[in-house]
């Protein structure tokens, strides 16, 4: 009788400490997983931080280069036969011959700003899945963002790419060297479109396409004709400093719309940490009095056994 009593003893304090052990286990992987969420909450609002400063100045320079996109774009209206926002220019353009085209996307080289660079290249599959079987589109990528989400599906249709985009607010003298390359890429486009993110609140954006024109297709329009004194030469200079107006406006477009979809997804993922820290620290609590309850109790049994 002693014997068996000295075995169910021994057998409970062997169950006690295995149970110990577990619950301890536990504790110790919800306060790891506690810390660092921890550390991520501090990297989200430092980020936050950093991008609302980076979006109050981008804001105050995108008043500035809106005249330089407004200018531009106006004539290319003028001498449009339908508005680019819709489908009817791409319509208009098939029957006119235009078999060759540029795409010129707006994005940067960072990430973790929300659905600003997937919206881009989103717009990018729909017209090159859509474009009428004779024409040919190729594509430019300004930032790495772009070039990998459309690499693997569209790899014959890139022109170039430029990276190291976004760690510096643009200039126009960057807008000037995209310009220049497309215009030495020796690719004679009719015609095409800037994509780039229109800027409208601080929690809004729009996809937008921006209309752009070879000199050869400008020449040929008939409506040039409500201009007067445009010779050749004034047209070439005119159309090649187009075209970097162009780019330079939708790349602080396209930088605003940036950083402020950065601070509302860097807001968004410090208020989820909040969240789930405070839901693990009640999941921390509740198991450590469990494990201190299943301690005492284990206690006061083998006590009782002896």
């Amino acid at each position: 009788m002693l014997s068996k009593s000295v075995k169910w003893g021994s057998f409970v304090a062997a169950n006690a400490v295995f149970e110990q052990q577990r619950g301890m286990a536990t504790l110790k992987d919800i306060s790891i997983r506690l810390k660092s969420v921890k550390n991520i909450q501090k990297i989200t609002k430092s980020m936050k931080m950093v991008a609302a400063a980076k979006y109050a100045k981008a804001e105050r320079d995108l008043k500035g280069a809106r005249a330089y996109g407004v200018g531009a774009q106006t004539f290319y209206d003028n001498i449009s036969d339908a508005s680019t926002d819709t489908d009817a220019a791409a319509a208009t353009s098939a029957k006119e011959g235009s078999k060759k085209r540029l795409l010129v996307l707006m994005t940067s080289d960072r990430g973790l700003c929300g659905g600003v660079h997937s919206s881009i290249a989103k717009e990018a599959k729909r017209i090159l899945n859509e474009r009428p079987a004779d024409v040919e589109y190729k594509i430019v990528c300004i930032g790495d963002k772009s070039k990998a989400a459309l690499q693997r599906l569209y790899p014959e249709n890139f022109l170039f790419t430029a990276n190291d985009i976004g760690r510096q607010p643009p200039t126009f003298e960057d807008a000037s060297i995209a310009a220049n390359q497309i215009l030495n890429s020796g690719y004679e486009f009719d015609e095409g479109h800037i994509i780039y993110n229109k800027f409208k609140t601080v929690v809004s954006y729009q996809t937008t396409k921006l209309p752009i024109m070879s000199l050869d297709h400008v020449k040929s329009n008939d409506k040039l004709l409500l201009y007067d004194s445009v010779d050749d030469d004034v047209l070439q200079s005119y159309t090649e400093y187009s075209l970097a107006q162009l780019i330079y406006y939708a790349m602080k477009e396209s930088a605003t719309s940036e950083q402020s979809s950065r601070m509302t997804a860097m807001d968004g993922a410090s208020k989820n940490a909040g969240e789930m820290i405070d839901k693990l620290t009640l999941q921390f609590n509740r198991t450590r009095q469990a494990v201190i309850t299943r301690e005492l109790i284990e206690i006061i049994s083998g006590a009782a056994c002896v």
